[in-house]
């Protein structure tokens, strides 16, 4: 260990508040064999040990066999974290039988001392500003340097060595703050999902535009690569067209949801939609929109959304001056999104965002405390520390890998295809990080595995005729029916693309129109087609199942002239699938 974490580790202890470490002292918790839920009082600031004392809720679940050490788990938000407590486990599972599992409410969340405002809604400025008034100075102290030494505290009370730390989410922001304050008590830690800090050391929160995502789907697709243009300049044209020739159907906040390329269906289908839609086809486009009109939003309105702000406010980097006022803070806000462009090819008056009012929360909370989650100049203890990230997560796998040098010992794994919360994700990428994180735990060594989320390939033109679609390559059909073939299967292998395991939106429908007419009804594994077009002229009816062993398997009534039998491997990266079946009795297969 360095001179300079040595006398970290010093002025960390001198600031510290005696915690009994005798056996008989310890928290009622540490001789428990079943969970046991309890709270522990703490110095509102910690710099202070006669401040007030505020208390802290914890869940301290003892290993299911002999403990040989204790996870540290947050689950992000920053929101409570009790609430979490049977998705952490769940995503631990197995490692738990000789881990004891410690979660503790964030200070101001929850059941810890929480802050409150009636009346607060985040969409409306002048409630956060009341807010903090009503809340007063004690506000500045409910942040992640604070927070991070209680959790310490309550590790202690309890007689716990040093700890792995598994966050996720906001959760990595607690993680990098505890290493950096408490060394002494970190053995490893597991992030997922990262959020990572600026230059001066507080969280990153940017709001920005990502068509840099089209390029990710697009350079993986044969088929896509072939449309003209490149994606991002496509989008850039599609926006200027639609600000300038405005769609109802396609409104541009709307369309900026559907740049979420994490939902299956936008990633494979938006680059040629784009397209289509500057061609003058704007149904591929609309459909996507569609599926979007009247989906649940989470609410930003109630008391507890206090404590939220007080940790994105005190722990979060912005393009303003903390020490600003918020007249200040606007003026520097508004400049920086005209000479930054974050949002392009937006601008904020595209997606209704007034830069001087309602586009930044924090603008009127108050910071009069630094609270760096890194302190400037940190020296991170060289401990195991994996870092997974994706392609599609808030950061960019660059620069989560960039950001987590700060830890000597970490080592980054990137995940294709990847979103936010890897470990709590459906399908084979779901399990395959949390066996990652299994291992990781337990042995705190980088598994020898590598992690792909990729379950989907980018679509290309979609056709208007039947002429355009290319024939299927099956021998001892005429090429007519070779192009009917082809494109019964494209209207399949579109229906079944709604029910990607990966999808969100997605997932919420049991029905849509196909895309050039006629039904698509949507099952739990069964789809039902009815009259469904995806290409003008084909008309297609009948039953898509979807077996466990994830494939797709259709009997088809094609255009009420062709019987047509299915089989596919569904939701894989490969972008020639081989496909099998029957054509009016004759047996064929082929790659499409």
């Amino acid at each position: 260990m360095t001179i300079k974490a040595l006398l970290s580790l010093a002025l960390a202890a001198a600031l510290m508040p005696a915690v009994p470490h005798a056996s008989d002292a310890l928290h009622e918790c540490a001789r428990a064999e079943t969970r046991c839920d309890g709270t522990l009082p703490v110095p509102l600031d910690w710099d202070d040990p006669a401040s007030e004392r505020i208390e802290v809720a914890f869940a301290w679940i003892p290993a299911a066999k002999a403990a040989t050490g204790t996870i540290l788990a947050n689950p992000g938000g920053p929101l409570p974290a009790l609430p979490g407590v049977p998705r952490v486990q769940q995503a631990l599972g197995p490692a738990l039988d000789h881990r004891n599992l410690l979660v503790v409410d964030p200070r101001g969340l929850g059941e810890s001392s929480p802050l409150l405002c009636p009346g607060l809604n985040l969409a409306e400025p002048d409630t956060i500003a009341a807010c903090a008034a009503h809340l007063g100075p004690r506000a500045r102290f409910f942040t992640a340097d604070q927070a991070v030494h209680d959790m310490d505290a309550v590790r202690r009370a309890l007689g716990a060595g040093p700890v792995t730390f598994y966050g996720n989410s906001y959760g990595t922001v607690y993680a990098q703050a505890y290493a950096a304050r408490h060394p002494e008590g970190l053995a490893a830690a597991f992030l997922d999902s990262t959020v990572i800090t600026s230059g001066d050391g507080y969280a990153q929160w940017p709001l920005r535009s990502r068509p840099d995502l089209l390029d990710v789907v697009c350079e993986r697709s044969r088929a896509c690569r072939a449309l003209p243009g490149t994606p991002g300049r496509t989008y850039a044209r599609l926006v200027a067209h639609l600000r300038g020739h405005p769609d109802p159907e396609v409104p541009l906040i709307t369309l900026r949801a559907v740049e979420r390329v994490s939902e299956p269906v936008f990633g494979r289908e938006l680059n040629a939609a784009a397209t289509a839609y500057l061609a003058g086809d704007p149904e591929p486009l609309r459909r996507l929109t569609r599926a979007l009109s009247g989906a649940p939003s989470q609410p930003i309105e109630g008391a507890q959304w206090a404590g939220y702000l007080a940790y994105r406010c005190g722990d979060g980097g912005f393009p303003f001056d903390r020490e600003a006022g918020p007249d200040e803070r606007l003026e520097q806000l508004a400049a920086h999104h005209e000479r930054e462009r974050p949002l392009a090819p937006y601008t904020p008056a595209d997606l209704g965002l007034d830069v001087r009012a309602t586009l930044e929360f924090c603008v009127r909370w108050p910071t009069p405390r630094p609270s760096p989650v890194l302190p400037t100049g940190a020296d991170l203890p060289d401990v195991p520390v994996l870092v997974v990230g994706g392609d599609f997560d808030t950061h960019t796998p660059a620069e989560v890998a960039r950001a987590m040098r700060v830890f000597p010992g970490a080592t980054f794994v990137r995940v294709p295809f990847g979103t936010h919360s890897l470990a709590w994700g459906a399908g084979a990428a779901g399990e395959c990080v949390r066996a990652v994180l299994r291992s990781f735990v337990t042995r705190h060594r980088v598994p020898d595995v590598r992690c792909d989320a990729e379950n989907y390939r980018a679509t290309g033109a979609f056709p208007r005729s039947l002429g355009e679609v290319a024939p299927a390559p099956v021998p001892g059909l005429d090429a007519g029916r070779r192009r009917v073939l082809a494109a019964a299967f494209a209207t399949a292998a579109d229906a079944v693309a709604r029910r990607n395991p990966d999808n969100l939106v997605h997932a919420l429908m049991t029905e849509q129109p196909g895309l050039r007419g006629g039904q698509v009804a949507l099952g739990d594994g069964v789809i039902t087609l009815d009259r469904a077009v995806f290409v003008p002229g084909v008309a297609v009816s009948g039953r898509i199942t979807l077996t466990p062993d994830g494939r797709a398997v259709a009997s088809l009534e094609v255009s009420r002239a062709h019987r047509v039998e299915l089989s596919w491997t569904a939701f894989t990266p490969h972008g020639r699938p081989a496909v099998s079946g029957t054509f009016d009795g004759t047996p064929f297969a082929f790659r499409r």
